[in-house]
């Protein structure tokens, strides 16, 4: 049953036989993000491919830069288009020249089972064109809006091997015997990879993050029916285009733009959040691999709800070491000293309300100031004021006249 539902083109053998290890960077997964996001937003046809360039060293083959590519449909099948694929992957060999990057493989959409007869006329190109060990990065949507936090990557990177077809076992003692090797089929092979993050990339990321949190939702406006209303226009027409001027004032959107501390807050805010998730998530998994061990594992007092007995997780020794050893350091994080502890967690929560309070005297004592201010701008005004209506022959005698700055009541 399970052969039945295994995909043919995926390899028999273990990613740990080949020792090729592959090294993914964050911009990578940012270019492929965006071409998923544009294509699928605009609705345009055809499938998305797209090219990786790195480098290889030894057994590590580094993943660094990628770039859409165009298609076209060539007696039924969806290839590359070759002319302009090479004038491309030439521009991007030019510009990086330090470190020289090449073609390392490419990437396209496919679903979590593996890769699909669709692909292999571009894979076969690359490989007899370009590079004959490319990799194949197949990007997994399904996985990527189920949003569960501290998951995998919605990603697989695959290598192509060609191996002979394993003999099926017959029931039958009787077997057919050929002469010379079976024929070699192209096979893709999962690949163990790692997230590794430079100096730029960095720097990028983090612009990245703290742009997503000053991101407004614009709707677009209805476009105007009507034309806009002339000098000459009668009353009742000023009046509407002063209604409908209102009226799109009304309908604009408001646009919150956050300061840099605001972002700087909110983006160590997501950090914290996501860190709690990601170890309430862990907890979850723990718990539930222990409640779902064979009771002969349990005590008595351990009892959970009954389990099917077709669902009992395998019992690993290592791991139940390793819960162990985490729940007896546990008593490591709790101070030793639980009243004093508690006395200089109140004490420091005392001295920051007691600076929020001392900043709002602060700002109250500087509006009074201005308040007191303005009032004494005011009454000099009108005393000024009260003297020339008690004295106007002196206006010309005295020539006090009132300046630019001063107020008159």
């Amino acid at each position: 049953m399970e052969s039945a539902g295994r995909n043919p083109l995926l390899s028999s053998q273990k990613s740990s036989d080949s020792g090729v290890q592959a090294v993914l960077h964050p911009l990578v997964l940012l270019t492929i993000s965006d071409y998923i996001t544009r294509h699928t937003l605009r609705a345009q046809q055809g499938p998305i491919v797209g090219a990786l360039i790195g480098q290889q060293n030894g057994r590590e083959i580094t993943i660094e830069h990628a770039f859409e590519c165009a298609t076209e449909a060539k007696d039924g099948d969806v290839v590359l288009q070759a002319n302009w694929f090479s004038q491309r992957l030439d521009q991007m060999r030019t510009i990086h020249k330090s470190p020289q990057l090449d073609l390392v493989g490419w990437y396209t959409v496919l679903p979590k089972s593996g890769p699909t007869p669709a692909i292999l006329p571009i894979h076969n190109w690359i490989l007899s064109e370009h590079n004959e060990s490319s990799l194949l990065l197949a990007f997994h949507p399904e996985e990527a809006v189920q949003h569960s936090v501290g998951s995998k990557l919605p990603l697989t990177i695959y290598e192509s091997n060609y191996e002979a077809d394993e003999p099926k076992a017959d029931q039958g003692e009787d077997k057919e015997m050929r002469d010379g090797e079976p024929p070699l089929k192209l096979k893709f092979r999962e690949l163990p990879y790692s997230v590794e993050t430079g100096e730029a990339e960095m720097i990028s990321m983090d612009f990245v993050a703290r742009g997503a949190g000053n991101a407004t939702l614009v709707e677009p406006r209805e476009q105007k029916t009507a034309a806009e209303p002339t000098a000459d226009a009668d009353s009742k027409g000023k009046r509407r285009a002063e209604a409908a001027k209102s009226k799109d004032k009304e309908q604009e959107p408001e646009e919150h733009i956050l300061s840099s501390e605001d972002e700087e807050l909110i983006a160590a805010l997501t950090a914290k959040a996501n860190a709690i998730k990601m170890l309430q998530s862990r907890i979850n998994l723990l718990t539930t691999y222990l409640e779902r061990l064979p009771p002969s594992f349990l005590s008595t007092n351990n009892a959970t709800a009954a389990v099917p007995e077709g669902q009992y997780t395998t019992p690993s020794h290592p791991i139940l070491r390793s819960i162990q050893a985490l729940v007896n350091r546990l008593s490591l994080l709790v101070p030793s000293d639980t009243q004093a502890y508690e006395l200089e967690m109140q004490s420091e929560a005392n001295d920051v309300h007691l600076m929020e309070l001392l900043n709002d005297v602060m700002q109250s004592v500087t509006e009074a100031r201005g308040v007191g201010r303005k009032f004494g701008i005011v009454e000099s005004a009108k005393s000024q004021n009260k003297k020339l209506l008690e004295n106007p022959a002196g206006l010309g005698s005295g020539f006090n006249f009132s300046g630019a700055g001063d107020l008159t009541i």
